[in-house]
């Protein structure tokens, strides 16, 4: 039996939200309508593509086998009516970008907002990222992350190397014991993540630095973490480009505590050739790269 287009589309959609409700929404019928065009192809391959419960759909092995050909088959569609239609040539539309918290906060967001004002056509949605990019659902068209990606369709670059290292606020080193050396800190509150809910291991700074250490205030936002140092609560480990932003920090044992990181831009090849992401794939590599000294903390 045949297989309906309509019926890989309410599947697609189903596998990207997990949610019936939201697949629905999305499609713009009514949530029955999603479930019965679900069971329908269900009976028409002969197998199962979603193990249900009440958290939602979550696809089984043979949906994650079709996940892949329907996407394939959906991007191809897509690709065809945009170049049709000259879509890929136009520099208008949405990008949808995902970046981590504290570089899309500090140093990608404000950029974006003069590059809309220069380029009026194109919609930015900025996501911020605090896990791994589900490229399965279309969630983003290009995604900054800390971790390079190992998903082998992406186009994939190295958009720039970051610093971090410790900071204490003015107040705070004017009324705690010095520091002088990394032992030093055993005797001064400490301002970090939090172990278990850490979704990248290239985030576990203070271990690195200081194995054993017990931070007394954390949090899974590198944000929260300035404002309680700004807040002379303790010392931590901050990225250069977001402590520039608050003259009231101050650098400690700067050589001793440098860490080197690296932010990867990565995009799927449909979408790159997409002028409107083309566009800003370009002006954010640019960008990033006129901006390494404030990235490296010698700005």
């Amino acid at each position: 039996m045949s297989v309906n287009w309509d019926d890989l589309k309410v599947f697609l959609e189903v596998a990207r939200t997990e949610k019936l409700s939201h697949a629905a929404k999305l499609l713009g019928i009514d949530p029955s309508t999603v479930s019965r065009r679900l069971h329908r192809l269900e009976d028409n391959l002969a197998t199962q593509l979603f193990d249900r419960s009440v958290e939602g759909h979550a696809l089984t092995e043979h949906g994650r086998l079709l996940l892949q050909t329907a996407q394939a088959m959906d991007q191809g569609a897509q690709g065809a009516i945009d170049q049709l239609q000259g879509k890929n040539l136009e520099v208008e539309g949405l990008v949808r970008l995902g970046v981590t918290e504290a570089f899309g906060n500090a140093f990608i967001a404000p950029e974006l907002a003069r590059f809309c004002q220069r380029q009026p056509k194109i919609a930015i949605d900025l996501l911020p990222l605090q896990r791994f990019v589900k490229w399965s659902r279309h969630e983003v068209d290009i995604a900054i992350t800390i971790e390079k990606p190992s998903h082998s369709s992406l186009i994939i670059t190295k958009l720039c190397d970051y610093r971090l290292q410790l900071y204490a606020s003015r107040r705070y080193l004017d009324r705690a014991p010095p520091i002088r050396r990394l032992e030093d800190l055993q005797q001064h509150p400490l301002i970090g993540y939090i172990d278990d809910l850490i979704f990248s291991d290239q985030l576990s700074y203070l271990e690195r630095l200081l194995p054993g250490s017990r931070p007394t205030f954390r949090s899974t936002s590198v944000i929260t973490q300035q404002a309680a140092t700004l807040e002379s609560l303790g010392v931590a480990i901050l990225p250069c480009f977001l402590a520039r932003e608050a003259p009231e920090l101050v650098p400690i044992l700067s050589e001793e505590t440098s860490i080197l990181r690296t932010f990867w831009m990565a995009v799927q090849p449909e979408q790159k050739k997409l002028a409107r992401v083309g566009v800003v794939w370009e002006h954010l590599k640019q960008y990033a790269a006129s901006n390494r000294a404030l990235l490296m903390g010698s700005q």
